[in-house]
C-alpha cells in the first residue's frame, strides 16, 4: 500500500516520505527520548488526527504515536514476499490422509487486516484461510470453498439453510469430514441449526472459530483449525460439533456437541463450554480422546436427511422485573409463530405477563420456557407460578439451552404441519439437545482455580 492510500498526511506523511517507507515496512521511531520499533500500519480513517502514526509492535499490539517536528523515523526493512503453497500449485493428494472440506463463512478465523482502516474483516477467499495455515497439508487433503464472508452477528436463518445445503453437497461428493470456519459470536446458534437440519449424518461436521485474529501472536486460529480438521478426518463420530480451545494455553482442544455448547466468555480462548453435558472429544496434539459417547458413529453408507428450512418468526424473550407485557402482545400482533421465554429459576415469569402469554397461546403461538440459569433444567411443577404457566399451555424445555430451544422451534415450525405436532416434538430429543436427567457432575466451570 502506498502512502497516498494509507490515510497519513501532514507532518507524518512528510517524515515517512523522507525515508521512502510505506505501510508494511519495519521502522524505528525516536520520540521524546524513547525508541519504538514496529511495522507501519495504516492510519484509521475514523477518530484520528493526521499527526498520529500507528505501528504494530512485536507483541502484536498496535500503538499510536503523536509525532512532533523533532521526532525521527528510520526505515529498517521492507517485508519479505511470502510465497504460499498455492503459489506453487495445488498440494499433492496423499492417499494416506483423509479428505476434508473447509467451508468458509467469515469471522475472525477467516480474517485479515483491512489496511485502509486497520480493522480486522472477513477474508475474501477460502484460499486466504488455507494460506494462513499451510500445515494443514500434513493433516488432510483439503478442499476449500468460500460460502460467504460474514461476521457471525450478520448471519441469518437463510444463511443456515445455505450452509446446510453446501454440507449436503460436499457429503454427496465424497469427503471424510467437513469443517465450517465461522465467527464465534453466533457459532452456537449455527451449530444448533445444522444439528437439526442435517439429520442422519454419515460423517462428522465441526464448526471452528478463533477468539484472536491471525495477526496476533496469541491467535488460536491455526491450532483450532488443525484440531477441527484432525477430528472430522479421523474421529469415529457423525455429529455436528464445535471445536475450540480447552484452556487458555495451547494444551488441548474440546469438541462440544452442537446443541449443548455456549460461548461463555467474551475474549478467553477457552470461551466455549458444554452446558449440562461434557464435551464429546479432547484433542491434544495428535491424540483424539473420546469423553462422551456420540449419538451416531461414522458410516458413509448412511443416507443424509436434509431438512434445511427455518421459520424466523420466532422470538427469544428474557424476562426481567417490571417487564412490560406489551412486548408479548407485540409479537402476537405481528403474527409470530413461536416464543421462547428465558424465565427465572426453574421456569417462572412475573404474574403481570400471564394475560399476554395466555392471549399468545390462544392465538396459536407456541410458547416455551427455558431458564436464565446456565446450568440445570426447567421444572415448572415445583412452584405455583410454574404450574400456572403449564396449565396455560406453556411447554417446558427441560434442560435445553435457550439458544438451542429458539433454533429448534424455528426448525420445527418450518418442517411440521400444525401447532400440535410442533408442541409434541419440542420435548423429543432429536440430536442430543435434551437429556432425561442432569448430573451434578456436569456443573463444572473449567476456569475454576485458574
Amino acid at each position: 500500500m502506498g502512502l497516498e492510500e494509507s490515510g497519513y498526511g501532514g507532518l507524518v506523511l512528510e517524515k515517512l516520505s523522507a525515508v521512502n517507507t510505506k505501510v508494511g515496512d519495519t521502522i524505528k521511531v525516536t520520540h521524546n527520548g524513547q525508541e519504538y520499533i514496529g511495522i507501519l500500519m495504516p492510519r484509521a480513517q475514523i477518530g484520528s488526527d493526521s499527526n498520529h502514526l500507528v505501528i504494530k509492535l512485536d507483541s502484536g499490539y498496535n500503538i499510536g504515536i503523536r509525532l512532533k517536528p523533532e521526532s525521527e523515523i528510520q526505515k529498517i526493512r521492507s517485508p519479505k514476499k511470502v510465497k504460499h503453497p498455492t503459489d506453487q500449485g495445488a498440494p499433492e493428494v496423499k492417499d494416506d490422509l483423509p479428505t476434508v472440506t473447509i467451508l468458509s463463512t467469515g469471522g475472525t478465523i477467516a480474517s485479515k487486516v483491512d489496511y485502509k482502516t486497520g480493522a480486522v474483516n472477513p477474508a475474501l477467499t477460502a484460499q486466504d484461510l488455507y494460506n494462513a495455515v499451510p500445515e494443514l497439508k500434513d493433516h488432510a487433503n483439503i478442499r476449500a470453498h468460500v460460502l460467504m464472508s460474514l461476521l457471525s452477528e450478520n448471519i441469518t436463518t437463510s444463511d443456515w439453510s445455505k450452509i446446510a445445503r453446501a454440507i449436503a453437497s460436499e457429503i454427496k461428493n465424497g469427503v471424510d469430514g467437513i469443517v465450517i470456519a465461522h465467527g464465534t459470536d453466533t457459532m452456537g446458534f449455527t451449530a444448533a441449526a445444522l444439528s437439526f437440519a442435517l439429520q442422519n449424518l454419515p460423517i462428522p461436521v465441526a464448526l471452528v472459530g478463533s477468539q484472536r485474529s491471525s495477526d496476533r501472536p496469541s491467535s488460536d486460529a491455526a491450532l483450532n483449525l488443525i484440531g477441527a480438521t484432525d477430528l472430522v478426518g479421523r474421529a469415529n463420530t457423525a455429529e455436528v460439533m464445535i471445536v475450540m480451545h480447552g484452556k487458555t494455553d495451547d494444551t488441548f482442544l474440546y469438541a462440544h456437541r452442537g446443541t449443548r455448547v455456549r460461548k461463555s466468555h467474551t475474549s478467553r480462548r477457552d470461551a466455549f463450554q458444554s452446558i449440562n453435558s461434557s464435551p464429546l472429544f479432547k484433542i491434544e496434539g495428535s491424540e483424539i480422546v473420546e469423553l462422551s459417547t456420540p449419538i451416531l458413529r461414522r458410516d458413509i453408507e448412511r443416507k443424509l436427511k436434509l431438512k434445511p428450512k427455518f421459520n424466523d418468526k420466532v422470538a427469544l424473550v428474557r424476562t426481567y422485573p417490571s417487564m412490560d407485557p406489551g412486548i408479548i402482545d407485540y409479537l402476537r400482533e405481528n403474527e409470530y409463530r413461536g416464543i421462547v421465554i428465558e424465565g427465572t429459576g426453574l421456569g417462572h415469569t412475573s404474574d403481570n405477563l400471564d394475560q399476554a402469554i395466555q392471549h399468545a397461546i390462544d392465538a396459536d403461538i407456541v410458547v416455551t420456557m427455558t431458564s436464565q440459569c446456565i446450568w440445570g433444567r426447567v421444572d415448572m411443577n415445583v412452584y405455583r407460578t410454574g404450574v400456572k404457566l403449564l396449565e396455560m399451555g406453556v411447554i417446558a424445555c427441560e434442560d435445553m439451552l435457550a439458544e438451542t430451544a429458539l433454533v429448534k422451534l424455528m426448525w420445527l415450525l418450518a418442517n411440521m404441519k400444525d401447532t400440535k405436532e410442533v408442541q409434541e416434538n419440542l420435548t423429543r430429543s432429536f440430536v442430543g439437545e435434551i437429556e432425561l436427567r442432569t448430573e451434578l457432575s456436569e456443573y463444572n466451570l473449567q476456569w475454576e482455580g485458574e
